[in-house]
């Protein structure tokens, strides 16, 4: 395929930026005011300027993590939903408590492995699969 290595974000936003001027030079604009894929979720101000990755596209240990604790739980480990220091300052700087980590299980794995999911109290999530290296906010 000739968009192989072509983010698929960005992919769907020229597909939407195409289909808007198609549809507008075409003067079928009658009434219609924007154009809206299901699967592109809008970058919140917390998220600028990081990677993303939509909740739907993190590996299914990861989405079981998101249900329970939007369900507040019950977590597999304790040290779910305890505070996440962010020692090395991989996400915007807040006050100690701001953020709590969550264990996402790894196959294979016989303790906690790499990956969290990491929230914040404004709402944020973040994953991390190497262990607190790098972030990609969650995008739900």
């Amino acid at each position: 395929m000739i968009f192989r290595n072509v983010p698929r974000r960005l992919l769907q936003a020229l597909g939407a930026v195409f289909l808007c001027l198609a549809v507008a030079a075409c003067g079928g604009g009658g009434g219609v005011t924007s154009v809206t894929s299901p699967s592109v979720v809008a970058t919140p101000a917390w998220a600028e300027g990081m990677k993303t990755v939509r909740a739907d596209a993190l590996p299914q240990q990861a989405r079981d993590t998101l249900s329970l604790i939007d369900e507040g739980g019950p977590y597999p480990y304790r040290q779910d939903g305890t505070v996440f220091g962010n020692f090395e300052r991989q996400l915007p700087r807040q006050k100690r408590g701001y953020y709590h980590e969550f264990t996402v299980q790894t196959p294979g794995e016989r303790d906690r492995g790499a990956r969290r999911i990491v929230t914040g109290r404004g709402g944020e999530f973040y994953y991390t699969d190497d262990h607190y290296q790098t972030f990609k906010a969650v995008l739900r």
